[in-house]
């Protein structure tokens, strides 16, 4: 069974940083991609940030010079590093890996900004 589990939310106060964590374990098969995404009170999930296996990064606008994505491939495990949080990203943020032929899910983790 595949399991992908994600660690790092928290309570932090506007300006400052968290560090996200997510590692993905069991037959995965090959690992194509893997990402981010939150989802706010009221809001449709919205992707975050991806990465490909050959470190291809993507970021939403709101979030560009903010937040960096990065992997430890051997052991899948990707990372968010969050900077300069403002309370418009509070969100459950979710890790998505997208495995051959599979997407995978976590069950989030939740960030709170407050000013």
């Amino acid at each position: 069974q595949v399991q992908v589990v994600e660690s790092g939310g928290g309570l932090v106060q506007d300006g400052g940083s968290l560090r996200l964590s997510c590692v993905a374990s069991g037959n995965l098969v090959s690992i194509q991609n893997m990402g981010w995404y939150r989802q706010a009170p009221g809001k449709q999930r919205e992707l975050v940030a991806t990465i490909t296996r050959g470190g291809s990064t993507h970021y939403v606008d709101s979030v560009k010079g903010r937040f960096t994505i990065s992997t430890n491939n051997a052991k899948n495990t990707v990372y968010l590093q969050m900077n300069r949080l403002n309370p418009e990203d509070t969100a459950v943020y979710y890790c998505n890996v997208d495995a051959t032929w599979t997407n995978y899910w976590g069950k989030g983790t939740l960030v709170t900004v407050f000013s």
